[in-house]
């Protein structure tokens, strides 16, 4: 959600912060600010609005001079989007500032204490709280305030912090929400993400949960929540500098695109080795595989979608039952677990608070977790029994494209993976199944080079107020992801419904002019869905076909249909869900909407 970076060093802070908080854009915002201390006093410009604002009022940082600062993006959670409640915040004599990233649940309870001790509040934040909590409990030891203050507050947060007092030192603290450190050549760094910091360094320290960092221009000391120094190991980061760059395209959503057939090579290439899957950090040995009764896939959002076609595929082929549950709502619904159960977590970013909490849960219950996630030495990394990662490299636009895909293809790997140990695939259709599978990229690529097609349909649909997308199956999971790519980042109502429960009283929203967009990828269900065409399309509607090439009796019912190559049933949405993407950009694109940062999203949730 929030962006926090800070640095202390032999540079100039100003611009270092504004160059990492830009890189930290994508995860959200409303308003942004910095803290540097000049050597007398800590000064402080923020400001509701976009980064360029807080530019414009910096010059570009030059208004703001001093080695060491922390800054700020803020994605609203207590109180409105403002000047006076965008971070960083200070105690009332700006002797101290923080920056925070995440919810202190039981804020309340302590503002009214140190109210009724003379303390003013001039925001409507959690996070004030805590400058003034640290301001109480502050006597010259600043590890001692911090770890005060941390048995005090309750709820997630990720801390930036200076002490005036205290120039040549910034602190970190994080508990549930993410935080890095850095050490560059000439100083010292903390970020919410690695995008923040990569220009400066690739090596990093993942901050554990109730863990304190003090970082000097030279070193970085670790402490737990006893104030015991503590060992800790850097992560090298692998990611080229240039993937969080725009690289010339346009938008980054619009470069992610096209980086999907690469990525998709890149997560399933290392896996396949001599005509076989191989998934070395799946940790399991082919009889505990065997011993797999029963699979829950949890996610949110678009990774929650990887998971609803994947239960096609697991059940498919592994023939291993499979429930799909948003993690916001499998944590709270007290499901039935047991040694025989796989829970495999998916999440881009690794961060996802309610994937998070929801890996937690199931860990008190003794039940293996495998992880699927995209950022090396994340939460959900470091956290479940085994990690499978997504080689998607770093994706900055707050619409998953290219990590959906990559999702996608690491749970193919593993639903084939099962299906061979389990002896539920024939040798035969196995390798079938692989040669389909190492084709997708080209056949990706080929998508790709005919958006011009997608663009001009997506034209003529700029001022629709509703779409809807309908499916069977596998078609289904796929139109769930395509409404919510065309919702996110257009603004435009739009909804996901299995083609066949129309009749049960989605058909009454149906009117003249309305588009309805047709997934047909499952050969056994083209004349059922062909059937729920035609039911919209003479109560008025103008309807999109998205289908396999060869499948030409759907042109009778669809007035644009847009094909596919052919592919394995199971694969289909690694294809069809590319020309859906491209459709949801043009439509945003000639809306003027922000592609990359629609409003009121944010590219990582880090709070419930």
């Amino acid at each position: 959600m929030c962006g926090i970076v800070g640095y202390i060093g032999g540079e100039q802070a100003a611009p270092i912060l504004l160059d990492g908080l830009a890189k930290l854009e994508y995860r959200g915002y409303d308003s942004a600010g910095i803290a540097v201390y000049n050597g007398e006093e800590i000064r402080m410009v923020k400001s509701m609005g976009r980064l360029k604002v807080l530019n414009e009022l910096t010059h570009d940082g030059a208004t703001l001079p001093g080695t060491a600062g922390i800054g700020h993006t803020r994605w609203a959670t207590h109180g409105a989007p403002s000047d006076t409640n965008a971070h960083p915040h200070f105690n009332e004599t700006g002797s101290i500032v923080v920056v925070h990233n995440g919810i202190i649940e039981n804020y309340q309870k302590l503002k009214q204490k140190l109210i009724r001790r003379g303390y003013e509040f001039r925001s409507e934040t959690d996070t004030e709280v805590v400058a003034h909590l640290l301001d109480y409990y502050y006597k010259g030891n600043p590890l001692e305030a911090i770890t005060r203050m941390m048995h005090q507050v309750e709820g997630s947060y990720a801390f930036g912090i200076m002490f005036q007092d205290h120039p040549g030192e910034i602190y970190a603290v994080r508990k549930d929400s993410p935080l890095i450190v850095g050490h560059a050549e000439k100083g010292s760094l903390i970020a919410s993400d690695v995008p923040a910091v990569l220009k400066y360094t690739r090596s990093v320290y993942f901050i554990e949960n109730e863990e304190i960092v003090r970082l000097t221009q030279d070193e970085m000391v670790f402490y737990n929540i006893d104030e015991e120094e503590i060992d800790k190991e850097p992560v090298t980061i692998e990611w080229d500098v240039n993937a969080a760059e725009k690289g010339g395209y346009e938008h980054f959503m619009l470069k992610e695109m096209y980086e999907q057939p690469k990525v998709v090579r890149d997560t399933f290439s290392p896996r396949l080795k001599n005509g076989d899957v191989v998934i070395e950090e799946l940790g399991m040995s082919d009889e505990e595989i065997r011993e797999v009764r029963k699979l829950y896939i949890v996610a949110c959002g678009s990774a929650y979608h990887t998971g609803m076609t994947c239960k096609y595929v697991f059940e498919g082929l592994a023939r291993i039952p499979v429930e799909v549950d948003l993690a916001s709502e499998f944590r709270y619904r007290n499901p039935i677990l047991d040694e025989h159960t796989l829970v495999i977590i998916v999440s881009q970013s690794g961060e996802t608070a309610d994937s998070l909490a929801a890996l937690r849960e199931v860990k008190k219950r003794g039940v293996r977790v495998l992880g699927i996630v995209n950022v090396v030495g994340s939460s959900i990394a470091r956290e479940a029994d085994n990690v499978m990662y997504t080689w998607a490299g770093p994706e900055i636009a707050v619409a998953t494209t290219k990590a959906y895909s990559t999702q996608l293809i690491a749970q193919y790997l593993l639903a084939l993976k099962f299906a061979k140990v389990r002896g539920t695939i024939s040798d035969v259709e196995f390798a079938g199944m692989l040669e389909d599978m190492e084709r997708l990229p080209e056949q990706m690529e080929m998508l790709l080079s005919n958006k011009e097609r997608v663009q001009r349909f997506a034209n003529r649909y700029l001022a629709a107020r509703d779409v809807f997308f309908i499916g069977r199956g596998i078609d289904y999971a796929i139109s769930m992801e395509s409404s919510l790519k065309l919702k996110e980042i257009s603004y435009i109502h739009s909804e996901a419904y299995a083609a066949g429960e129309l009749k049960h009283g989605t058909i009454s929203l149906i009117e003249e002019g309305t588009l309805v967009a047709a997934v047909l990828t499952q050969e056994d269900l083209f004349k059922k869905t062909i059937s729920n065409m035609l039911e919209v399309k003479t109560r008025g509607a103008c309807v999109l076909a998205v289908t396999q090439v060869g499948n030409t009796e759907v042109e009778k019912a669809a007035d644009y249909v847009i094909y596919i190559p052919k592919t394995n049933r199971y694969f289909t949405n690694s294809l069809a869900i590319i020309p859906l993407q491209l459709f949801a950009y043009y439509v945003s694109i000639g809306k003027g909407c922000d592609v990359d940062k629609p409003r009121n999203l944010a590219k990582s949730v880090t709070v419930e």
